[in-house]
């Protein structure tokens, strides 16, 4: 952690965008400095060496998957995937606002696409849990959202742990209108049906999760909660990045748009998590992910229903030592 601390304040001198891509470089490097914490956790019908994940955005095009491994995660998702390569939103489009320890984000889902993502994962030698996360392509218009999805489903199934269906990025014009319940019902079904013909292909069964929004109403939460156990979906990601400014108004970049991560989105984060957990009585799995920079932080999560948890911004800000920190926190839970 000392050793992140010095190496922070160059990294801040840079260009966001360009510090995060020295920063993935660098990981494979800092996880010599990691210690690995040993505390297993059963979500899914999959294993977890501990319940500390990455989350998807870190490590869009899969590059660096042996490289976070060695932070000492329990499991890793990389992604989010398209069926095409995009090249995203122009630069620039990440924004730090260090007085919050916040980032705000407009990627737009920029990836090499599907075939060249896989590759990369066929390349890396981790063997544990590994999530992938999916998405439509730009230009690709809403009512055909579910093919894109399909695409992906079909294409990632043989190589993953588990899928993630991203319907919650801001950044992809139209995305988000995939979490209001009739689209949501249409998508899930088509998926749902998809992976029965995927078992029967390839002999596993492979779980689906789906990643919300934090800007979520009470009403929202009940129909997307419905629409999980009515197609059987195993997991839920609470949650993606948020459009509200809650917290950081006035602040250089606050303005900027995009989706805003990090420490002032942790109680509004957490609140939704929790509201899921109270309507899906311990149904499916539930993983944490959104404001956490410290072990009492990730502890929210889980007494908030969470099994699992995802870092992504908290690295920015922490370093790689808190992996192994959160990792501990929650096994003494």
């Amino acid at each position: 952690m000392s050793l992140y601390r010095l190496a922070r304040p160059f990294l801040f001198s840079l260009d966001a965008e360009n510090a995060h891509q020295l920063a993935l470089r660098a990981a494979r490097l800092a996880g010599i400095f990691s210690v690995a914490v040993k505390n297993p956790v059963r979500a899914m019908g999959l294993e977890f060496p501990n319940p500390v994940g990455l989350a998807a955005g870190l490590d869009k095009n899969a590059e660096h998957i042996d490289a976070f491994a060695a932070l000492g995660f329990g499991f890793i998702e990389v992604g989010t995937v398209t069926p095409r390569a995009q090249p995203g939103n122009p630069r620039p489009r990440l924004f730090r606002l260090p007085e919050k320890e916040a980032i705000i984000n407009r990627f737009g889902f920029n990836n090499v696409g599907v075939d060249a993502f896989l590759d990369n994962v066929r390349a890396a030698r981790w063997k544990g849990p590994l999530g992938i996360n999916i998405g439509k392509n730009a230009d690709t218009p809403p009512e055909r959202a579910a093919d894109d999805y399909a695409a992906a489903l079909e294409r990632a199934y043989p190589h993953a742990s588990y899928v993630t269906i991203n319907i919650s990025s801001p950044n992809t014009k139209g995305l988000r209108t995939l979490q209001e319940a009739q689209s949501l019902d249409l998508l899930l079904a088509r998926l749902a049906a998809l992976r029965t013909a995927l078992i029967e292909k390839h002999g596993k069964r492979v779980p689906l999760v789906v990643k919300v929004a934090p800007d979520l109403g009470a009403d929202e939460i009940r129909d997307i909660a419905d629409a999980l156990r009515r197609h059987r979906i195993d997991g839920l990601i609470a949650t993606n990045t948020s459009i509200s400014r809650e917290g950081v108004e006035g602040l250089r970049y606050a303005n900027e748009a995009g989706g805003l991560s990090g420490a002032p989105i942790l109680a509004r984060s957490t609140s939704v998590l929790r509201q899921f957990a109270q309507r899906l009585k311990g149904e499916l799995a539930l993983i944490g992910a959104g404001g956490i920079l410290s072990a009492e932080d990730a502890r929210q999560k889980i007494e908030a229903g969470a099994t699992l948890v995802q870092l992504y911004t908290g690295l920015v800000y922490r370093g790689p030592g808190l992996v192994a920190e959160c990792a501990s926190a929650c096994r003494a839970r």
